[in-house]
């Protein structure tokens, strides 16, 4: 069977390092409508450039429209509709019941597909929604093993599930923490992830005195899930008939989005050959990247407190993301700019094939061949270099 690779796409930098790692489709947003709005997300100009690449090169783009609407919010969404019918995206995501009973009403054939944030826990809704006319569902991240085998022996309905990335302590993120901490509606894309905050308790009489909720210097933090990894199971849910293996992350740098993908593309590879078995160097590329450590979260049953992070809200990342591969000719690589290189720097690249080389930064040019001490973001420039590096691979520095 084919599985998809999902992955995300925050913006066109993002979109182009999904598709050069490996990814069989990306799923986007406007600038409107979806779930991730702090993200750069693209005008339908973009989309329309998004588009003419993934179809090039035979990918697929699904666009978000997640948010759960309110009244007011149809007159703009019919003219967004409409200008996306346009465009011609491969799929709309949907969470909202009246937003795809709109969408059905405009006469708008694309595809549908259902959000997570539907919460789509049984075999019952999977066939409410196919009967309704959805393509494919995306299942609740709160499913086990077992849920998702029943559900798939059940339905002919596609089905999506997520197998890396952030998890919500809320059920498929519908939160309300958000709003009330910040009137900042996690609903309509606008969430301020106050489930990573520090916690202490105050007691009434006693203001100005934070107690801890549990014995740790560093305070707690009771809602902040680890990152979700699947790794380990992606033949198995393969094997069910999971027709997608979705990667959390429109919000996450376009490093991020390449390694994961990457990682999850060989992955995939190996599980579809028969050859599965987990290979350490594809951990230790995801420990690369920033997360808050991992847990197989429901799907293995270890939604319990081994699966939230005590120690810190934050990410943590193992690399510095420095430059992206622009073309390799007669010995030299140039490279465009992402963060401060300095001589003597040893750094490390990254291809698309997840091929691994150390650089040692003996020489930095600009592209009049002048050399520099160091470089500055957003420039371009070349090193001489003795190994042919493909286009699009990425330069890091290992932390």
């Amino acid at each position: 069977m084919k599985v998809e690779l999902l992955s995300p796409a925050g913006n066109m930098e993002k979109l182009k390092a999904a598709i050069n790692f490996g990814a069989d489709a990306v799923y986007l947003s406007g600038k409107d409508f979806g779930l991730r709005a702090s993200a750069d997300n693209f005008t339908i100009e973009e989309m329309y450039e998004a588009f003419s690449l993934l179809h090039s090169k035979g990918k697929k783009g699904y666009v978000t429209v997640n948010i759960y609407a309110r009244n007011y919010d149809f007159n703009e969404l019919g003219f967004y509709l409409d200008q996306l019918k346009e465009v011609s995206p491969d799929a709309l995501i949907v969470s909202d019941p009246g937003v795809f009973k709109f969408i059905r009403d405009r006469k708008i054939e694309i595809p549908i597909h259902i959000s997570t944030q539907a919460n789509i826990t049984n075999y019952m809704a999977v066939k409410f929604w196919q009967q309704l006319g959805a393509e494919r569902i995306v299942l609740a991240r709160e499913l086990t093993r077992e849920e998702i085998r029943f559900i798939a022996e059940n339905v002919k309905c596609e089905l999506e599930v997520f197998v890396h990335g952030a998890m919500c302590i809320s059920h498929s993120g519908r939160c309300v923490l958000s709003n009330y901490f910040n009137k900042k509606d996690s609903n309509r894309g606008e969430c301020t992830h106050p489930c990573r905050w520090k916690y202490h308790l105050v007691e009434e009489t006693r203001p100005g005195e934070y107690l801890p909720v549990f014995e740790d210097e560093r305070g707690t933090y009771i809602y902040n899930s680890k990152d979700l990894c699947l790794i380990e199971h992606v033949g198995e849910l393969i094997d069910m008939g999971i027709k997608s293996l979705k990667i959390e992350g429109r919000m996450k740098s376009s490093m991020y989005t390449a390694v994961v993908t990457g990682v999850y593309r060989q992955v995939i590879d190996a599980a579809l050959k028969g050859e599965f078995k987990v290979d350490e160097k594809w951990i230790r590329l995801l420990n690369t990247v920033s997360n808050r450590t991992y847990t197989k979260g429901f799907y293995a049953d270890e939604a319990d407190e081994s699966s939230i992070n005590y120690k810190t809200s934050s990410y943590v990342r193992g690399s510095d993301f420095l430059g992206v591969v622009t073309a390799y000719k007669d010995g030299r690589l140039n490279f465009h700019c992402k963060g401060k290189i300095n001589m003597g720097d040893k750094l490390q690249i990254l291809t698309p094939d997840m091929d691994e080389f150390i650089l040692k930064v003996d020489e930095i040019y600009d592209l009049n061949g002048e050399k520099v001490e160091f470089t500055k973001p957003n420039y371009d420039y070349f090193f001489k270099y003795d190994i042919d590096i493909p286009e699009n691979s990425i330069i890091r520095r290992i932390l």
